[in-house]
């Protein structure tokens, strides 16, 4: 297996003759958890469709695994929780998760799914019930728990603690260190910067098309003097803008 579980060389995006990223350059390594900080409409979702899948770059390209994106073998070495998550309402959690394995061909036990549900802070009752019945937070849970257990090499989690309490904020936090101690590999983009600065190993910092910082989050603490991640991100941006 490669070392670099996910690597994106050279990819642009155009929107009708205007750039949406240009010539983006990351390499993810395993078992490293990687974010990717940058204002709304930065381009950060146009990049994880192209990891995705879910849309064609103009140029440039992205492997897993070493593996070429749209290949199905590479497809099943990434799991993906969007940032705005809406399971099928007709579907109990238990059948939400189970029918989500399926697609990878994964198979699990009741008792599985209720300790991963322990784990996050979710009623094991709340299982058996149809999922229009949950809150926002717990049908973030619901889908972080589906993403997880399909055991993937590699996740990408869009705005993972979106309507998440801090009690479980900090135990998908928690979830997300044990997973990257077994040499998985979690590349996240999340406007909750304390998190990112807390969970990362290093951050990429998107702005005007273009990755303009790559490095660890205290990195960027450092180049602007600060020892907040969020002010450094918003220093930092300012700085991009004036030049």
């Amino acid at each position: 297996m490669s070392k670099i579980a996910l690597s994106i060389k050279d990819v642009s995006v155009t929107y009708t003759d205007k750039p949406a990223i240009d010539d983006i350059n990351l390499e993810i390594e395993h078992g490293e958890t990687f974010g990717l900080i940058g204002l709304n409409g930065a381009g950060k979702t146009t990049l994880i469709k192209c990891i995705l899948s879910l849309r064609n770059q103009n140029k440039g390209k992205i492997l897993i695994n070493g593996k070429p994106r749209g290949k199905i073998d590479g497809k099943l070495d990434l799991a993906y929780l969007p940032e705005k998550f809406e399971p099928p309402w007709f579907l109990t959690g238990t059948e939400f998760i189970k029918f989500s394995l399926s697609l990878y061909k994964k198979n699990i036990t009741d008792q599985e799914i209720n300790e991963t549900a322990e784990a996050l802070a979710l009623d094991r009752g709340a299982l058996k019930r149809k999922v229009n019945t949950y809150s926002k937070g717990m049908r973030q849970k619901l889908g972080l728990m589906a993403t997880m257990l399909t055991g993937c090499d590699v996740f990408i989690f869009d705005e993972p603690m979106s309507g998440l309490d801090p009690q479980a904020r900090a135990l998908v936090k928690r979830m997300m260190t044990d997973i990257k101690h077994k040499d998985k590999t979690i590349f996240l983009s999340s406007h909750i910067l304390a998190d990112m600065d807390e969970i990362c190993d290093r951050v990429a910092v998107l702005y005007d098309t273009h990755i303009c910082y790559v490095g660890p989050p205290n990195g960027l603490k450092e180049k602007t003097s600060t020892d907040n991640l969020e002010h450094a991100f918003l220093d930092f941006i300012e700085r991009q803008q004036a030049v």
